[in-house]
C-alpha cells in the first residue's frame, strides 16, 4: 500500500490544510494589506513627483521666455520676411540689365512658382513631419536635450523648418535652454498665424545655397537655380531640384562653384548629398522606385553653367554710376523720412555721410528694382562703334619719367532735350585700363564749347550784342596780375574787322574776349550756375580767358552737355538724369523722377544762339560733320580745342537730342595735331558722327527729327551798323554793311564820334600813327577813328588800331615810339646792280634813304625788303627814326666801277613839323588797298 502512494497529491494536501488554518489566513492578510498600502504610496508618490516635476519645469520654461515680447502677426511677417534680396537695374522701357553688387545675392519667389518636387525634397531632407507638427516635435527636442545633457552623439537635430526659420531671421545660434525655449514658443506662434506653404515659402527664399557660378554667395532658391544651373526655379526638374534641397546642410562644402566662379575638381561630396535626398524622397512616397532610379542615374554636373557675365563686367561704368546715383536718391529718402530737412543734410556732412552709408546698403539688400533711361541698344551699338573708330590718336608716354604709355581716351554723352534723359553715354575707351568715367566725372577746360554757355548767349540776353555785331579781330594786350594776358588765335594770324557770327562760325578767339570783357562786371557766370556747372571757383568768376573755357578744375562732358540743351529748350536748363524711378521690393515706388525747368535766357536768345551755331556745323569748324552723317538734321553745335591742345570738343544739338563728345589724354599733354591724315578736330568730329549715326541705327525716332528749331516772336532784321550802334558812313568805311537778325528788344546805343583824316606809318605790317615830325615821306594819308569807335568795335587794349581797316596784322606786340636817341648807321654792300644792308637794330627806325654823291635819291620804308637798285656811282644810306632823326652815313659803296667819292656827305635831314595825332586811333590808308587772303581755314581755326 505505500507504494501506491502519490507524493505530489500528500503535499498539494498538507498545503491547502496550512492554509485554510486560520492562523495562516491571519497571516496572508496582514501581508496583503502591508503590500498593498506600499504600492499605493508608490503610486502617489510617483504622480505627485511627476506633477511637482511638470510643475517646475513649466515654471523653469516661463521663466526662460518671461522676457520675449509676445509678438503679433504682424511683427512676424515684418521679422519673418526681413531678409535681405538683391537690387536690380534696368535699361529704359523695363529692359532687364543685372543685379547690384552685393556680398549676398538673393532673389525671391511666391510659393507657387517653386515646382512641388523641390517643396517635397525639402521636407523630406529637413523636416520629415512638416505638415504633421504645429512648430515643433517633443520627440526631437527630447532627444536633442537629452543628447546634450549626456554629451551623447548627435544622431539627429531637433528644429523643424519653422524652427529653423525662427533661429536665422529672429534669434541667433547662441547654444543655451534660453534661447531654444525661445524658438519653440516663436515657433508655435509662428505656426498659428501662418500657414504650411507661407513657411515654407519663406524658408526657400531665406536659406542659402552656397556660391552661382560667379563665385557670387546665393540665397534664395531662385537665386540657386539660376546661378546653378541658368534657369527659373519653376524650371527645374527632379535632379536639380534634389540637388539645390540638399545645400543648406552645408551650402560651401556640396556647393559645385569655386570663390572664383570655376567648377570645383571634387563634385562627388555634392553629388552624394543629392543621392540621399532622392533617398528620402522615395521613403517619404513622394517619388516612386523608377523615378529614384532615373532621377540618380542622371549626369547633372552636364548642367552647371559656366561663368556668366554680371552687369558691372558688360555695362561697367554704367553699373557704377547708377549704383551712386541711386544712393544719393536714396539717401535724401531716409533723411526725409527720418524728418531731416533738405537744409540740415546738405549743411551737415556727419548727416551725410550717415545716410549714405546707410544707402549705400540698403541700395545692395533690400530689393529695389531701379529703372534707368539708358536704352540698350543705343548703349550698345555706341561702344561698339566706340570699340571700332580707328582715328583716336597715338598713344603717348604718361610722363618723361616713365616708359608706360596712354592712349588717346574719350567721353561722351546724349541726352533728349525736352525731358533731360540721359540717353546713352560712353564711359572711355577700356574700363579694365581706366575706370575713370570720363563722360559724368572727369573734368578738363571745354575750351570753345564755353563761348556760346559763357560768352555769346548771356551777351545776347543782356543786349550787348547781336549776331551781326561788328568787332575787330586784332592782337589785344590785356593787364593781368603783374603781366599781360595775349589771347591768340588758331595759326596766330587775325582777320580784322568781322562780325560775331563769323567770329563764333571760325572759333577766333579775340573777340570772345572781347565780348565777355565788355559783359564781365555783369556776372555772366551766373549762367553757367543755373546751367549746372558745379565745379567753379572764385577765380573763375574773375579770370579773363574763362571766355575761351579756362577753368580752374574744368567741367564734365555731361554737364557741357546739358548746358547745351538749354538753347534747345528756348532757353530753359532742364536737368540731365539717369534715373527714372526707384521701386521698393513690395512694388510701392519710392522716388520718381521730376523735371523742374530753370529759366536761364528768353526764347529770343536761346534761338539767336542756334542759328548762329547752324553756321558752325553748315560752314564753320565742324563743316566736316555733315558727310559723315547717316540722317540730315538741323544741327547746331560747336568745336572746341584745350589750351596747348590738350582736349577736343563737338557739341551738338538738334530739335531731339543734344550729344556731345570729348577726346584727350588723362594725364593732360598735346593731341597730335595731325595723325592719319586727319586733324585732331577732325578725329574728334568723325568720331561725333559715327556714335550718333550708331544711335540712329539703333532708335531713329528718338535721335532724328525732320522739324527745325522755330523762330520765336521778337526777332527781327537789323544791320550790322545798327545793332553795333556805329555811324553809318564808318560801316561803309568798314566794308560791314550787311544785316543779320536780332532781338527787337534791344537797340544799340549810338556811338559818339567819327573819323577824320591822318597820316601814319607802316613798319613791319603794323599801323602807328606819325608824330608831328615825322617825314611825310615816309607816312601814309588815312581814317583817324575816335577812341569812341575803337571801344565799341574792338578794345583800349589793341595792339594795333592802325590795322583795323586792312585787316592786316604783324606779329609784334609792341608800340611805335620814338627812343629818344639818334638811329645808328648801318652798314651796305653791292649785290650785282642793287645796294642791300641789313635793318638798323634801333626799334622806332620808319625807314631809309639812299644817297648818290650828296643827292638823295630814294627811300625804303622799314619792313619792306632793304634793298635798292642802284645806277653807277658812289651810294651811301641813312637810317630815319619816327621823330625825323637821321643816322649818321653808312659806308660807301661803288656801283658800276665809278670810283670816284663825292665831294661832300648830305647833311643830315632835321625833324620838319607836322600835324599832330592820337597814336591810339589810326586807321588804314585811303588810297591803298594791301589786303592779302586770310589763310585757309581747316575744320578747327581756334586755340585757347
Amino acid at each position: 500500500m505505500e507504494n501506491n502512494r502519490n507524493p505530489f497529491k500528500d503535499t498539494f494536501k498538507k498545503v491547502t490544510t496550512f492554509l485554510e488554518e486560520e492562523r495562516t489566513k491571519r497571516s496572508f492578510s496582514i501581508t496583503y494589506q502591508v503590500i498593498w498600502n506600499l504600492l499605493l504610496i508608490f503610486i502617489i508618490t510617483a504622480v505627485l513627483g511627476v506633477s511637482f516635476a511638470g510643475g517646475v519645469g513649466a515654471g523653469y520654461f516661463a521663466s526662460l521666455v518671461k522676457d520675449e515680447e509676445v509678438r503679433s502677426k504682424e511683427d512676424l511677417k515684418q521679422d519673418i520676411y526681413n531678409f535681405n534680396e538683391t537690387s536690380e537695374i534696368f535699361f529704359a522701357n523695363n529692359v532687364y540689365m543685372g543685379k547690384m553688387r552685393s556680398d549676398l545675392e538673393r532673389e525671391t519667389v511666391t510659393i507657387d512658382q517653386i515646382p512641388e518636387h523641390l517643396s517635397n525634397a525639402l521636407i523630406a531632407t529637413e523636416d520629415e513631419y512638416f505638415y504633421k507638427h504645429d512648430g515643433v516635435v517633443p520627440k526631437a527636442i527630447l532627444r536633442a536635450i537629452f543628447q546634450d545633457m549626456t554629451n551623447a552623439p548627435i544622431q539627429s537635430g531637433g528644429s523643424t523648418l519653422t524652427q529653423q526659420i525662427i533661429k536665422n531671421q529672429i534669434l541667433t545660434n547662441e547654444v543655451s535652454f534660453d534661447r531654444k525655449a525661445k524658438e519653440i514658443l516663436l515657433a508655435l506662434r509662428l505656426e498659428k498665424f501662418f500657414d504650411k506653404k507661407e513657411i515654407l515659402a519663406a524658408y526657400l527664399n531665406l536659406s542659402t545655397f552656397g556660391r552661382n557660378s560667379n563665385g557670387r554667395n546665393i540665397a534664395g532658391v531662385q537665386s540657386a537655380a539660376k546661378g546653378i544651373f541658368g534657369k527659373d526655379v519653376k524650371n527645374l526638374n527632379l535632379p536639380q531640384a534634389a540637388f539645390i534641397a540638399g545645400l543648406p546642410q552645408s551650402p560651401f562644402g556640396y556647393t559645385p562653384y569655386t570663390q572664383n566662379g570655376t567648377i570645383k575638381k571634387n563634385l562627388q561630396p555634392g553629388l552624394d548629398r543629392m543621392k540621399t535626398v532622392l533617398s528620402r524622397m522615395k521613403r517619404e512616397g513622394f517619388i516612386t522606385e523608377a523615378e529614384y532610379t532615373t532621377a540618380s542615374k542622371y549626369n547633372i554636373v552636364k548642367d552647371f553653367i559656366g561663368r556668366r557675365p554680371q552687369p558691372q563686367e558688360k555695362y561697367p561704368w554704367l553699373t557704377y554710376e547708377v549704383e551712386q546715383r541711386s544712393i544719393e536718391i536714396l539717401a535724401k529718402f531716409l533723411a526725409k523720412q527720418d524728418g531731416v530737412s533738405e537744409k540740415d543734410y546738405n549743411k551737415d556732412s556727419k548727416i551725410l555721410d550717415k545716410y549714405e552709408t546707410l544707402a549705400d546698403r540698403n541700395i545692395r539688400q533690400k530689393g529695389y528694382k531701379i529703372h534707368t533711361t539708358i536704352d540698350k541698344k543705343m548703349l550698345d551699338k555706341m561702344e561698339a562703334a566706340k570699340n571700332n573708330y580707328p582715328n583716336f590718336g597715338p598713344d603717348k608716354y604718361i610722363s618723361s619719367k616713365t616708359s608706360k604709355t596712354e592712349p588717346v581716351e574719350v567721353g561722351a554723352m546724349l541726352i533728349e532735350n525736352s525731358s533731360g534723359k540721359i540717353l546713352s553715354f560712353i564711359g572711355g575707351r577700356d574700363y579694365k585700363r581706366e575706370q575713370t568715367n570720363h563722360a559724368t566725372n572727369a573734368l578738363r577746360s571745354n575750351g570753345s564749347t564755353m563761348k556760346p554757355l559763357l560768352v555769346y548767349a548771356p551777351g545776347l540776353e543782356l543786349g550787348a550784342l547781336s549776331p551781326g555785331s561788328i568787332v575787330a579781330d586784332m592782337p589785344i594786350k590785356v593787364p593781368a596780375g603783374s603781366g599781360y594776358y595775349e589771347p591768340g588765335n588758331y595759326g596766330d594770324t587775325f582777320h580784322g574787322i568781322t562780325t560775331a557770327r563769323t567770329a563764333l562760325l571760325n572759333s577766333y578767339n579775340v573777340p570772345a574776349v572781347k565780348f565777355y570783357m565788355d559783359i564781365q562786371g555783369r556776372n555772366p557766370v551766373n549762367y553757367l550756375e543755373k546751367m549746372g556747372f558745379s565745379s567753379l571757383t572764385e577765380d573763375d568768376h574773375h579770370n579773363i580767358s574763362m571766355a575761351l573755357g579756362a577753368l580752374q578744375y574744368g567741367v564734365s562732358v555731361e554737364e557741357n552737355v546739358n548746358a547745351y540743351t538749354t538753347f534747345a529748350n528756348s532757353g530753359k536748363f532742364i536737368d540731365a538724369y539717369m534715373i527714372e524711378k526707384i521701386e521698393a521690393v513690395d512694388g510701392k515706388v519710392i522716388y520718381q523722377h521730376k523735371k523742374k525747368p530753370v529759366n536761364v535766357f528768353s526764347p529770343q536768345t536761346a534761338y539767336l544762339t542756334l542759328d548762329m551755331m547752324r553756321d558752325v556745323v553748315r560752314k564753320g569748324t565742324a563743316a566736316s560733320v555733315n558727310h559723315r552723317l547717316k540722317f540730315s538734321s538741323d544741327w547746331a553745335g560747336k568745336t572746341g580745342t584745350g589750351q596747348d591742345y590738350h582736349d577736343a570738343w563737338f557739341v551738338a544739338s538738334n530739335p531731339k537730342v543734344t550729344f556731345g563728345t570729348w577726346m584727350g589724354y588723362d594725364t593732360p599733354k598735346p593731341l597730335e595735331k595731325n595723325w592719319g591724315g586727319l586733324t585732331y578736330s577732325q578725329r574728334n568730329l568723325y568720331l561725333w558722327a559715327d556714335l550718333i549715326n550708331a544711335a540712329y541705327d539703333a532708335n531713329s525716332s528718338k535721335v532724328s527729327t525732320s522739324k527745325r528749331f522755330e523762330m520765336p516772336g521778337g526777332i527781327v532784321t537789323r544791320s550790322s551798323c545798327e545793332v553795333t550802334g556805329l555811324p553809318s558812313d564808318i560801316c561803309s568805311r568798314l566794308n560791314m554793311t550787311g544785316s543779320d537778325i536780332a532781338n527787337a528788344k534791344f537797340a544799340a546805343s549810338k556811338v559818339g564820334g567819327t573819323f577824320n583824316q591822318g597820316r601814319f606809318v607802316r613798319v613791319g605790317g603794323r599801323s602807328y600813327t606819325a608824330l608831328p615830325t615825322t617825314p611825310q615821306e615816309f607816312t601814309e594819308p588815312g581814317l583817324m577813328l575816335s577812341s569812341e569807335i575803337l571801344q565799341k568795335i574792338g578794345s583800349k587794349y589793341i595792339v594795333d588800331p592802325g590795322g583795323l581797316l586792312s585787316g592786316k596784322s604783324g606779329s609784334s606786340s609792341g608800340s611805335l615810339s620814338e627812343n629818344g636817341k639818334t638811329p645808328g648807321a648801318v652798314s651796305i654792300s653791292v649785290s650785282g646792280s642793287s645796294i642791300v644792308w641789313g635793318p638798323s637794330p634801333d626799334s622806332d627806325v620808319i625807314g631809309y634813304r639812299i644817297y648818290r654823291g650828296s643827292s638823295k635819291v630814294g627811300i625804303v620804308k622799314a619792313g619792306s625788303a632793304l634793298t635798292f637798285k642802284a645806277d653807277n656811282g658812289a651810294y651811301m644810306v641813312r637810317a630815319v627814326d619816327i621823330a625825323g632823326n637821321e643816322s649818321s652815313a653808312s659806308n660807301i659803296v661803288n656801283i658800276g666801277g665809278n670810283t670816284k667819292t663825292p665831294a661832300k656827305e648830305p647833311e643830315q635831314t632835321k625833324p620838319a613839323a607836322g600835324t599832330p595825332a592820337k597814336q591810339d586811333a589810326v586807321s588804314e590808308p585811303e588810297d591803298e588797298n594791301e589786303d592779302e587772303p586770310d589763310q585757309a581755314e581747316t575744320d578747327e581755326t581756334e586755340e585757347e
